[in-house]
């Protein structure tokens, strides 16, 4: 079968090595790359719907599992596997908690990421096998504000990720090609879906998205 893969990854080596990965895998395959969200969120926009989308959590545009949670509720009909270089337990059954439908730690080797997605296409859910169980907790006030940023429209959640790294009105107006009055009225209802006022309660909204505090292993 033709399966038709968006590989979205920042990191042009790691990309290369899991696209050629992939071609001698599984064979008659259709890939694509992205290296940013705005890329991926492009070819979702003008290209066929693709049978899976390989996510790194740490791509750019992407707040820790905000991508994820955008991806499962404005494209809930397309399969999402996260590639990741954070490997705790903690990441793996949160990303399976917002919907992905398979963990592969970038540490695995290129034939097991190859086996890896290869399951995934053919819909088992695919794991680490030595996974460790996370306590039970209460994440009611984390579902909720999951409900909240799946809300958002594309362009409400591009908005809030600029918020997020500090621009302003104007900056982003630029960056989107777009007036400001436009932004004006995205971050008014951006605060409106969320319940806040301000950008430094939408800073810590996506901040609550983040993972815990550890050194960047891209």
């Amino acid at each position: 079968m033709n399966y038709r893969i968006i590989i979205t990854e920042d990191h042009p080596l790691f990309r290369s090595a899991l696209r050629t990965a992939l071609s001698q895998g599984l064979g008659d395959t259709s890939l694509s790359e992205a290296s940013s969200f705005d890329e991926l969120q492009s070819l979702l926009e003008n290209t066929e719907a693709p049978d899976l989308i390989l996510l790194d959590l740490q791509i750019p545009g992407a707040h820790g599992f905000s991508a994820l949670i955008y991806l499962r509720s404005h494209h809930p009909e397309i399969p999402v596997a996260v590639i990741s270089a954070r490997e705790e337990a903690s990441v793996i059954h949160q990303s399976l908690k917002h919907g992905a439908c398979g963990f592969i730690p970038k540490s695995s080797p290129l034939d097991t990421l190859t086996s890896a997605v290869s399951r995934v296409l053919e819909g088992d859910v695919w794991t680490p096998a030595d996974i460790e169980p996370t306590p039970e907790q209460d994440d009611t006030d984390q579902d909720q504000l999951n409900e909240k940023i799946a809300s958002l429209t594309p362009q409400q959640f591009k908005v809030l990720g600029m918020l997020r790294d500090g621009l302003r009105n104007k900056q982003i107006a630029w960056e989107l090609q777009v007036s400001e009055a436009c932004i004006k009225a995205h971050v008014t209802a951006i605060f409106r879906k969320l319940g806040i006022n301000n950008r430094t309660q939408a800073v810590i909204a996506l901040q609550q998205m983040e993972f815990e505090a550890e050194p960047d292993l891209k």
